[in-house]
């Protein structure tokens, strides 16, 4: 049943994405969880012991969203709401339609193409050149292709809807408040180290979709430069991107205008980036759905 509802919710998502005239009305369900986190964090974020704290506020956000998930699961109306949710959770089409227009705004401007990619990546924008925000827009399609779809997808298959919320809510937590900075580096450890976990195996899978769609075979270089990154798991998506695309990516960065000196992936990639690989890696994304929908389908029919 569930591989059956997640194809529905993939192509259900890759059709209608993110309604501006429903989300305008009501609160997107990411948007809650977000609000959760805010409040854990500013009840409990203070004083002594935080990173005790954090992981108790943790431990009760995904306590609640996988009860809250086990509840809607429960409702006897034939899936429809645990579909519609499920549809709501993933982040397709958004993240396609998000990334397509940083490679339309590059083609008309440097400044246009700046505005727009600040809207996805959190590095400082405005010194990048040209091929640096093409390099932001395509890692931010390989890492959201897994933290936003596949982690998803693959936590819903593992633990039906109570798995996806856990899943969604931790990933939310660890976006907020999984920071290395004084304020969260003790409260948000928990959060960026259940996320680490959470995210091992889809990270992984990620980088296996983004092969087959582009029909690339070239695995040594993959596993040679995904434990470059910073990350534990984003390093797997962005280097079989890297590869598939043959473009550099990470490298040199500034965050909070402080320059970061971040290894390249597929360092012998063109490192002249553009719209033209933006395009391309939108057409990974969709490459590597069609895979993933193409599995899920045939788990349904087994």
């Amino acid at each position: 049943m569930s591989a059956g509802t997640l194809a529905l919710a993939l192509l259900l998502d890759a059709r209608l994405g993110e309604p501006k005239w429903l989300w305008d009305r009501l609160p997107h369900p990411a948007i809650v969880m977000g609000r959760a986190v805010a409040a854990a964090e500013m009840r409990l974020n203070h004083g002594q012991q935080r990173r005790a704290k954090g992981v108790f506020a943790v431990t009760v956000l995904v306590a609640g969203a996988g009860a809250l998930g086990l509840g809607i699961a429960a409702v006897p109306d034939f899936g429809l709401l645990e579909l519609i949710l499920v549809a709501m959770l993933l982040a397709q089409r958004s993240l396609a339609d998000h990334v397509r227009a940083v490679g339309d705004a590059l083609r008309l401007s440097l400044g246009d193409g700046r505005m727009m990619v600040a809207r996805i990546v959190g590095r400082d924008v405005a010194a990048l050149d040209g091929p640096g925000v093409a390099r932001a827009a395509i890692e931010s399609a390989a890492e959201n292709l897994s933290d936003g779809v596949v982690a998803p997808a693959f936590w819903f298959l593992i633990g039906g809807l109570p798995g996806l919320m856990i899943y969604k809510v931790v990933n939310t937590a660890d976006s907020m408040i999984g920071h290395r900075t004084p304020r969260h580096e003790a409260f948000g450890w928990a959060a960026a180290r259940l996320d680490d976990l959470l995210n091992l195996v889809p990270a992984r899978l990620t980088a296996l979709l983004i092969a087959l769609g582009l029909g690339c075979w070239k695995a040594a270089p993959v596993l040679r430069d995904a434990p470059l990154h910073r990350s534990p798991n984003a390093g797997w998506p962005e280097a079989a991107m890297a590869v598939g695309l043959d473009t550099a990516l990470s490298g040199p960065r500034s965050y909070d205008g402080q320059m970061r000196d971040f290894p390249w992936v597929w360092g012998e990639g063109r490192r002249d980036a553009g719209p033209d690989q933006i395009d391309a890696a939108v057409s990974a994304l969709w490459r590597a759905w069609a895979v993933m929908l193409a599995i899920v389908v045939a788990i349904a029919l087994v």
